[in-house]
């Protein structure tokens, strides 16, 4: 898909998420469209109305940052969905030809994630997961070598039944992939993850056709763990390098019920740990 019809999709879809009543225009009548209509989101931006169609129709290819921002106003933006949208008008910022790579941990974050004494792992910017320790197989079976997070959220009843708010994890997950992609979507691994969820789940098809974006970032998680009960943990999200991946590191508050939950999962994750320490694997991004 083109930079220009990426932009135009992105406009429509944020465009029918905007009620009237959430910009300020009476409701008059019955209306046979969702959200705001074409002419309006024009007006309120201050734009022709012709000039918006062809936005939408990826037949302008070059809008100014101000328009953008406008529309962004309008469509009730925020900032990390501000500067998508931008990114998305910017085609001298995708990279055209792409070199083929690989995904590595680097040696010492594969020690760390080893050491640390908290469930820590290391996933792509498509949530693969490139490495992880013992403790974080004792909080997720999932969280191993070689799966795929969102794959396992939105196709496998006991990762949702670890998770309590699971609908708003699954949310979360995919308005953090659209952000992490960009304009890359033409990436085979994209390609391949997005293909695989929208065959396989109505909800993903539901939530991709949003077009949310946002960033992913630490939060509390809680989750419903069938050995020790409730878990109440903090999640940091740490960027290594500027390749895409990220360290996932668990910690529970001092003192608290879920940090002595958290040791007896060590201790009963502890046979496992004499083995060898869980090492990255090279997923190739062409």
């Amino acid at each position: 898909m083109s930079t220009s019809s990426q932009l135009g999709e992105y406009l429509r879809a944020r465009r029918e998420l905007v009620r009237p009543e959430d910009v300020s225009l009476p409701v008059l009548g019955q209306r046979r469209v969702a959200g705001l209509r074409r002419e309006e989101v024009a007006m309120l931006a201050g734009i022709s109305s012709d000039y918006y169609l062809r936005l939408e129709q990826g037949r302008d290819h070059n809008p100014s940052v101000q328009v953008l921002e406008s529309l962004a106003r309008v469509l009730r933006l925020d900032e990390t969905a501000t500067a998508y949208l931008i990114g998305l008008a910017a085609p001298q910022a995708r990279r055209r030809a792409r070199r083929h790579r690989r995904e590595t941990v680097p040696a010492g974050i594969r020690q760390l994630v080893a050491s640390i004494g908290l469930p820590a792992f290391v996933e792509s910017r498509y949530s693969d997961v490139l490495a992880a320790n013992d403790l974080a197989h004792a909080v997720s079976p999932n969280l191993r070598i070689g799966e795929n997070r969102m794959r396992t959220m939105f196709l496998d009843p006991a990762e949702q039944a670890l998770c309590p708010d699971f609908e708003q994890a699954m949310a979360y997950m995919v308005a953090g992939l659209r952000q992490s992609v960009g304009t890359d979507t033409d990436d085979p691994r994209f390609i391949q993850i997005v293909g695989e969820l929208s065959l396989s789940s109505e909800r993903f098809r539901q939530l991709w056709a949003r077009h949310d974006v946002h960033a992913r970032e630490g939060s509390q998680t809680v989750m419903h763990h069938p050995q020790v009960g409730e878990l109440t943990l903090h999640k940091e999200r740490l960027v290594i390098g500027g390749g895409g991946l990220v360290l996932v590191m668990y910690h529970p508050a001092p003192g608290t019920g879920s940090a002595e939950k958290l040791s007896l999962l060590a201790s009963l994750a502890a046979p496992a740990s004499s083995t060898q320490p869980p090492i990255a694997i090279e997923a190739t991004d062409s």
